[in-house]
């Protein structure tokens, strides 16, 4: 009995030292992989983990008081100060003088009685989307989460909820990832003592002139304009709001909008570093985005606005696209983007390594509309069909061919609203290599026997290894084909083919 009581003790003991032990290695791993905010440590994180060039799909949202107005675009808070335009004339039609009714009076205005997260989070899950969030912050100053640094948040007023938190727990719950996207470097002012820049607000996402509201010296009301004594005063209240949504909310992604240029090297160096540290503190594989030459390529995430590359990559970039037909927030009666033009640029953009983010356009009472919801659906209903042929899957050595021109996009790269058709072909391949995915950006023609040079002739190492089947993706449907010396012929089954995009599966040896 006695040797039976000592073991437990011994256990113990054992157990308390090996802890212990474990405590160190813990502190030594911490102090180990602590980043720091220099180049030098910052370029030791890899820019895209795996979890994120598996994913191909994420979506976000422009919600904010610029709904309420629901006019012009998400620059109304910009455009209504200026001294001549259609949106400051719409303002003082509509809601008076700007002297008497501000940007600051649509808060109260932005109610989002309806916004259901529970909702939002299975619609973007059901769309495909493997990540999410909102726009945490725009140019406009007004942060949707609830902010002890910022006085203008929707926690406070508006809708008087922690819209960030909310949605960010929704989709938690569903298993996806969570992103935050930030705009406000934009916010600050930084013309008070450039009277050429006054009208343009160069830099500057509210006009500045002495005789304008944005020239507010009241304590709270600058903040939103972003009206501070001195820039410096700026770029601190800008890395102190991220840090906050990093300490609070432990977002996978901090995606970065143009003009992060302005902020000064030393606070995107702390802003960095703080996500990164906090990311091996919670145990995740954190990632930044950002556009133009903003933030390094070794460890950060090229993201193209409303475009995409021209050909593949060898690490993974982003393209941000809107739902919309070009607006990114809701405007009344603005025409949305058909699901065929969605799915067929995305799978461009998969095809060269791109990973796509999806903006959707609430209203400001918190309905994503029918009109949205419909194309979301057809493009939740392909992915589910075809999910196998994007998720997880890596670029070809060369990513398609075709005959449709892709034109120019106005943020660089190429255009996201090319109108590709069935004789435009691009390829995934798995990421164990035993399977190759031919997309057609269409509905081929049934029974027609199409020459596929990409893949024969003088490309006999194409597929990576010998093909074993083709099926038509979807179906058990097995396809007729055949590799000659000189060609490679596929005939397209006698069956009702998806008329969004058709993929065939190579099964490889």
């Amino acid at each position: 009995m006695k040797f039976i009581k000592i073991v437990p003790i011994f256990i113990l003991l054992v157990s308390l030292v090996a802890c212990k032990q474990n405590e160190k290695i813990t502190e030594i791993e911490d102090v180990e992989f602590k980043y720091e905010p220099i180049q030098e440590s910052l370029k030791q994180h890899k820019a895209a983990p795996e979890w994120f060039a598996d994913a191909k799909l994420g979506m976000y949202f422009h919600w904010g008081p610029y709904s309420v107005p629901a006019y012009g675009s998400a620059w109304y808070p910009h455009n209504m100060y200026k001294d001549k335009g259609k949106v400051r004339e719409h303002h003082e039609k509509t809601y008076g003088s700007i002297h008497e009714f501000g940007y600051e009076d649509f808060i109260p205005m932005f109610k989002a009685e309806q916004f259901d997260p529970e909702d939002w989070a299975e619609l973007f899950k059901n769309t495909g989307a493997k990540f999410a969030g909102p726009v945490a912050q725009h140019h406009d100053g007004f942060a949707m989460w609830d902010s002890e640094v910022n006085p203008w948040n929707a926690a406070d007023m508006g809708p008087k909820r922690d819209i960030l938190g909310d949605i960010f727990k929704s989709l938690e719950k569903r298993g996806l990832k969570t992103i935050a996207t930030f705009h406000h470097a934009r916010n600050g002012q930084r013309n008070a003592d450039k009277p050429k820049l006054w009208k343009t607000a160069y830099n500057s996402h509210y006009v500045y002139h002495p005789d304008l509201p944005t020239s507010t010296t009241d304590p709270k009301l600058r903040k939103l304009f972003g009206n501070f004594e001195t820039i410096e005063e700026f770029n601190q209240y800008w890395l102190d709001q991220v840090t906050e949504v990093v300490d609070k909310y432990n977002p996978d992604i901090l995606w970065y909008d143009s003009w992060l240029n302005l902020i000064p090297e030393d606070k995107k160096l702390e802003m960095v570093a703080h996500h990164f540290n906090n990311g091996i503190k919670h145990n995740k594989e954190v990632m930044t985005a950002h556009k133009q030459e903003d933030l390094p390529l070794e460890y950060s995430v090229l993201d193209y606005e409303q475009g995409g590359r021209r050909d593949s990559w060898p690490t993974p970039w982003m393209t941000d696209i809107t739902l919309g037909k070009s607006r990114w927030m809701y405007v009344e009666g603005h025409p949305y983007k058909t699901a065929d033009l969605v799915i067929r640029n995305m799978i461009d953009v998969w095809s060269k390594n791109g990973v796509v983010l999806l903006n959707v356009s609430p209203r400001a009472d918190g309905v994503i509309n029918d009109e949205q919801r419909s194309v979301l659906k057809e493009i939740g209903d392909w992915m589910k069909i075809h999910g196998e042929a994007v998720y997880g899957t890596r670029p070809h050595i060369i990513f398609g061919y075709g005959t449709t021109s892709a034109g120019d996009g106005h943020h660089g790269g190429q255009s996201a609203t090319v109108n590709y058709s069935a004789s435009d072909v691009r390829f995934t391949v798995a990421k164990d290599k035993k399977a190759m995915y031919v997309f057609f950006l269409g509905k081929p023609e049934a029974g027609k026997r199409i020459s596929m040079r990409a893949i024969g002739g003088y490309h006999r190492n194409i597929p990576p290894s010998p093909i074993k089947n083709i099926t038509l993706l979807g179906s058990n449907v097995k396809v007729d084909w055949e590799l000659t010396s000189g060609d490679f012929f596929l005939t397209m089954p006698d069956v009702e083919m998806n008329e969004l995009a058709t993929v065939f599966k190579f099964e490889l040896e």
